[in-house]
């Protein structure tokens, strides 16, 4: 009975490392098939600018863990700004709470983002992109409130609060 524990036990961690090594390489396949943008840097420029985490979020198409954002509960006036290139992105009169744990927008500022179809773990959303740079800065959802009906769920580490 234990033998037949352990050998589940260890198909599953099989399975989880290939899936792991699996996601991980889509990750970095998106992250190099960009088109391109008025600012362009290497990997090594990139890393240099941005944070362990802002390099994921940003460059790799990663995802914070939620509620770990200050941004989450920001609700002053301002703007808030790509942490890559400080192209203001969302004004703070269309963030809402969510709920989800991430900075939320009902709008991003006019000519700020770029959108793309993100097909990973096997559902299909709309990514959310800064124009300018390119870096992945979330997903736009249809369950957001009026008057757009959209959540722009955005990692909060892609962003910086300037106040107005």
């Amino acid at each position: 009975m234990k033998r037949r524990y352990l050998l589940q036990a260890s198909a599953a961690m099989v399975g989880a490392a290939g899936l792991s090594r699996y996601l991980s390489g889509c990750a970095k396949e998106r992250a190099v098939a960009t088109p391109p943008f008025e600012v362009v840097k290497t990997e090594t420029e990139w890393r240099k600018i941005l944070t362990p985490a802002q390099f994921y979020v940003l460059r790799q198409h990663g995802t914070e863990q939620a509620g770990t954002s200050p941004l989450d509960r920001q609700y002053g006036k301002g703007n808030y700004r790509c942490v890559g290139c400080d192209l203001p992105l969302f004004a703070s009169n269309a963030k809402f709470n969510s709920g989800t744990g991430w900075p939320s927008f009902y709008a991003p500022i006019e000519k700020a983002i770029g959108t793309s179809e993100d097909k990973m773990f096997g559902m299909t959303r709309t990514e959310v992109h800064c124009r300018r740079c390119g870096g992945h800065l979330g997903h736009v959802f249809l369950d957001g409130p009026p008057p757009t009906g959209q959540r722009y769920c955005i990692n909060g580490v892609a962003l910086k609060f300037v106040p107005a």
